[in-house]
């Protein structure tokens, strides 16, 4: 079994299961994901490092300040968080807005924990979830992708 930095603790046949149900699951999740009324799961954009394209990833996220903040469920081996550190960038909607973040910084339980209800901060101490990624907004959205761009659903 691998050992996920801040994260949960997977072994290599849990992760395969884990990544065809999230190629099931997440197109449905992005339907509601970002809306106005889901205050749980926003919509993160970003390009793929390696292959350029843009992702979609439904990923629960929470404002802080200037910022925004999201668990490292899966730690640094997340695509999604490998890809953004690459760019140093993204585009999240969230509440029915669109962000552009930059900066991506890798934060504790404790700086990420005022972000986040009581019932989620519970939760992420039973799954050992301990790392968070913070992005603060960017002064302009003219560094970031276009949001209308081809997308593709991504874990």
């Amino acid at each position: 079994m691998s050992r996920t930095p801040g994260g949960i603790h997977l072994g290599p046949r849990t992760r395969r299961v884990i990544r065809s149900v999230a190629r099931l699951v997440n197109p449905l999740v992005l339907a509601i994901a970002g809306r106005r009324w889901m205050p749980v799961v926003g919509i993160l954009r970003h390009r793929g490092r390696r292959s350029g394209r843009t992702y979609s990833t439904p990923l629960g996220m929470r404002p802080l300040g200037g910022a925004f903040v999201m668990p490292r469920t899966f730690g640094e081996n997340a695509a999604w968080y490998r890809n953004v550190l690459a760019a140093g960038r993204c585009v999240v909607t969230y509440r029915g807005r669109e962000y552009a973040l930059v900066d991506p910084e890798v934060i504790d339980y404790r700086a990420a924990a005022p972000a986040f209800p009581r019932y989620e901060r519970l939760q992420f101490r039973l799954l050992g979830i301990d790392e968070f990624l913070r992005m603060r907004r960017a002064p302009t959205d003219s560094l970031l992708p276009s949001a209308s761009a081809p997308v593709a659903a991504r874990s």
